[in-house]
């Protein structure tokens, strides 16, 4: 835990105190943040206060007074349901206005991990409660230079992977080796990828996702070996693709990319691309200009700078999902996704943070997303890796 810069960030915020709680592990952001083992044994309630001045306070239960002995700050103890009220009054006494892990209305619900009968017994203590949100961007999304660096090297590996993925598909369908021709399937191409990735260094969760046709209007489709559809000359193709390197606290790199195969694109893919592809770059252009300016700017105004080139195509009932969320440690991570659809996210894209610009076109007969990643810095932000300005021709 870095306490010096949790109590600057808490006055920069006007705030009186950070109040940390958690039963059972309902609360991993707290034991990311003060630095806890999340593998500790918690069966009873405990709570940490950062105040913005002065030494922290713990309550903990008899039972499990041990639990927050790595952090600095005074010891209070309880055992019944009334002493720990009473010790958390005289915890937060002098503290009003206190940041927690709460969203109201539950509107960002990635840090929306306290209860409401917890925040209904501050309230009775007249504490004013406010979202940890934008403290949580600060301490869980911000970047270091190092991790940025791994960004960058799994941003490489990525791009050279995916085109020659590309031509791996091409090569599988031509006529080759006198006059026979490979099948492929989305699922082959998914275990070519996976390999690749895997002599390159890298890790990923579940994926990637290879998709032709009608599947590539599922956002999140999943071919697998029983269910995946051959790839074939005539059809339309979506590869969405991201890994970080094997190194602790790495950063993730996720990239979406579409084209057609064995013959060039009709005029509906071509308009639906262009649009896709309008979209993404006003929201681009938009953050690079923010930056530029020096002034903030929030999740939900970039996912509507893509929404409205959208809205105006006459296609914005086809544009089901956020424009991008934040890429850090987690593939999607704590710090300002960009959403004004399926949350209000007020949080502030922060200097030293990442993030996926995706915005998609998800017809019928086939789906477009182009997902490029963006890295900011004081004064600039600027896009990471290849940026797709045209369908793959395969």
């Amino acid at each position: 835990m870095n306490l010096e810069a949790i109590q600057s960030a808490l006055r920069e915020q006007k705030l009186d105190g950070w109040l940390f709680y958690d039963h059972h592990h309902r609360d991993p952001i707290a034991y990311r943040i003060l630095g806890l083992s999340e593998s500790m044994h918690v069966t009873r309630r405990w709570y940490y206060l950062v105040p913005a001045e002065g030494e922290p306070r713990k309550l903990v239960h008899r039972v499990e007074q041990g639990r927050l002995d790595t952090l600095p700050g005074d010891k209070g103890l309880y055992s019944s349901w009334q002493e720990l009220e009473e010790g958390l009054q005289r915890m937060l006494a002098g503290y009003d206005r206190i940041a927690m892990q709460y969203s109201p209305r539950n509107a960002i619900m990635y840090v929306s991990m306290v209860d409401a009968g917890t925040i209904e017994v501050l309230r009775e203590y007249r504490k004013i409660i406010v979202s940890s949100a934008n403290l949580v961007s600060q301490f869980e999304a911000v970047l270091t230079e190092a991790q940025i660096e791994t960004h960058y090297k799994a941003q490489r590996a990525i791009d050279e992977i995916l085109a020659e993925g590309f031509r791996e598909i091409g090569r599988r369908l031509r006529t080759a080796n006198g006059g026979s021709r490979q099948t492929v399937t989305e699922y082959d191409m998914v275990m070519w990828l996976q390999e690749a990735m895997r002599r390159a260094g890298l890790e990923w969760e579940n994926g990637p996702n290879v998709s032709v046709n009608q599947n590539s209007s599922d956002s999140h489709y999943e071919p697998t070996a029983a269910t995946s559809r051959n790839i074939r000359d005539g059809d339309f193709l979506l590869v969405d693709i991201w890994a970080r390197c094997t190194v602790a606290n790495s950063c993730w790199y996720d990239i979406t990319w579409t084209g057609v195969i064995g013959r060039e694109p009709s005029e509906r893919e071509h308009q639906i691309f262009q649009t896709v592809r309008e979209a993404r770059d006003a929201t681009v252009d938009l953050v690079r200009q923010a930056f530029s300016q020096g002034q903030q700017i929030a999740g939900w105004q970039a996912d509507d700078a893509a929404r409205e080139v959208i809205r105006k195509a006459g296609l914005a009932e086809y544009f089901t999902h956020r424009t991008g969320h934040n890429i850090a440690t987690e593939l999607h991570g704590n710090g300002a996704h960009l959403d004004n659809l399926e949350t209000h996210d007020e949080r502030l894209i922060l200097p030293h943070t990442c993030f996926s610009v995706e915005p998609g076109i998800y017809l019928s007969e086939f789906g477009v997303r182009s997902e490029l990643n963006m890295m900011t810095w004081p004064g600039r932000a600027e896009t990471t890796g290849q940026v797709q300005t045209d369908l793959v021709r395969i």
